[in-house]
């Protein structure tokens, strides 16, 4: 098929950030083009450039056969791109057929002519080979429906590229075939389709051609049947895939990790965010979760934690049924919880150093025993000298530190609460080399003293050198778990990349 769209050395620049640099992307009329990378990667400012958000500071875009300047999203709709984002952006209480013809209603006298409407959002539904009541509110439809009629609405308006991003995060097993039924009906129709995700089974069941950018760049561009899947996430990684593929090397473990285990998960899930998992997490080890962006290693730390609630399975702690509904309930139950999003998660901004330090075990303690000024000055500054806490003292407002200095905080909050698991979800990131070192340390030191660490980075190194064991995550379930001389990173990423046995047959 023609190329339908072609971006050719596409680069952007932010304050200290160069968003893309010299990419290329192409997607032919007819075709599902899947857009892979991490975060970080460039597929958000790359679609933001394309429909008009931002406007690129070199590079050219040719659509349709001719070079266009999209201004707007409603400039790259006027000219056949659209885009349907992953949180539906439509009006829950419109009808259906409002929806959909909203800002180009047919008229009729001066009024709105409701009868086209209608058969026009009938018409736009049709082609999806999906019926609903179109003068029924869209709130009334569950959210993959309502993803069907983000999608007629975008053809509504003579899509010729469709650009669906993340549309599968919200979507069930069945939802989502639904969704690729629609799509390979689209392309049958001449649509060119770009399909932004990080589930790598779903790429391999819908796309015909895959690009991978990453920091910015672009890695590759592929044929989809022709780029093995542990090709795909070495690329996304930044690795060389032969050598992850010839990567042999055997570690030790320790075995210091007690016999029973502290907490034993069965079948714990979330509708829409973890399928059911089974997990052991035993005092005196480090329990890696290891999977690319999307594979649910947060949505486990979540659960756990009871920061979002279980909609099904068990978890039990010393062998006993424990319900972690709130974080105040794991609390009671010796769990800690270092974020990924420490600024809007885990930090209090206006809060000194000692206020956030002591805030995990005064709620502990409860409100009727507080601890006095002069302990929490001790806490504190005992766990500023302990990992070195770079703040001219205890005072100091949280918010004036830097990234690493604020993650070091947080950890030290946990470590006075005296917790029996610590789940840290990516407590590296964005830090300096020698911060991330002393973290490394710190989690080796918490296990000597006999508690059980949960650790979640998304660099595979890391967590495979931290870490007792790794249970390997991806596309919202546990694929594996690896422990002794079956753990290195080349095991991680085959684990990652290996479809199980009913994805075979779908890919097929």
């Amino acid at each position: 098929m023609p190329e339908l769209l072609e971006l050719r050395g596409v680069t952007k620049q932010f304050p200290g950030v160069r968003a893309l640099s010299g990419v290329d992307f192409t997607v032919r009329a007819g075709e599902v083009h899947a857009l892979m990378g991490e975060n970080g990667a460039g597929k958000s400012t790359l679609i933001k450039v394309l429909t008009g958000v931002h406007r690129p500071d070199a590079g050219e875009i040719t659509f349709d056969g001719r070079r266009i300047q999209p201004r707007s999203p409603r400039d790259a709709q006027a000219l056949g791109i659209s885009t349907v984002y992953q949180e539906v952006n439509l009006i829950p209480h419109l009808s259906v057929a409002e929806n959909i013809i909203l800002g180009r209603e047919p008229m009729r006298w001066g009024r709105i002519d409701w009868r086209r409407a209608r058969e026009r959002a009938n018409a736009a539904m049709a082609r999806l080979g999906i019926r609903v009541d179109v003068s029924q509110s869209l709130s009334s439809y569950s959210i993959a429906i309502q993803q069907m009629i983000a999608i007629a609405r975008a053809l509504d308006i003579s899509a010729k590229l469709l650009i669906l991003d993340e549309p599968t995060s919200s979507l069930d097993a069945g939802e989502v075939q639904t969704l690729f039924s629609v799509m390979r009906r689209l392309k049958e129709d001449g649509l060119g389709i770009v399909f932004v995700t990080h589930f790598i089974d779903q790429v391999y069941q819908v796309a015909d051609r895959i690009t991978v950018l990453r920091n910015g760049e672009l890695v590759g561009e592929f044929e989809a049947k022709e780029l093995s899947r542990i090709s795909l996430v070495a690329r996304m990684l930044g690795r060389d895939p032969a050598e992850v593929e010839a990567m042999s090397a055997q570690r030790e473990r320790r075995a210091v990790a007690a016999e029973e285990p502290f907490m034993r998960v069965r079948g714990l899930g979330r509708r829409g965010a973890l399928l059911p998992i089974d997990l052991e997490v035993r005092e005196g080890e480090v329990l890696g979760l290891a999977g690319l962006l999307g594979s649910g290693r947060t949505e486990t730390a979540r659960l756990l934690f009871g920061a979002d609630r279980a909609d099904q399975g068990q978890v039990t702690i010393d062998g006993k049924p424990v319900s972690l509904s709130s974080p105040r309930r794991a609390i009671a139950y010796g769990i800690g919880f270092c974020p990924e999003d420490r600024k809007s998660e885990g930090i209090i901004p206006d809060l000194s150093v000692r206020e956030n330090i002591i805030l995990a075990l005064q709620a502990r303690m409860g409100a009727l025993r507080c601890l006095s000024r002069q302990r929490q000055a001790e806490l504190a500054n005992h766990y500023i000298r302990a990992l070195r806490i770079a703040t001219p003292d205890a005072e100091k407002r949280i918010s004036e530190l830097s990234g690493g200095t604020q993650q070091k905080a947080i950890v030290a909050r946990w470590l006075a609460a005296n917790p029996r698991l610590l789940i840290l979800d990516e407590p590296t990131r964005g830090i300096d080399v020698g911060t991330k070192a002393e973290i490394e340390k710190l989690v080796l030191s918490l296990c000597a003293e006999g508690r059980a660490v949960l650790f979640i980075s998304s660099e595979l190194e890391e967590v495979v050198r931290a870490s007792n064991r790794v249970a390997v995550l991806r596309d919202r379930r546990k694929v594996a778990e690896l422990s002794g001389a079956d753990l290195d990173e080349a095991a991680v990423m085959r684990a990652i990349a290996t479809s199980t046995p009913s994805q075979e047959g779908a890919d097929g």
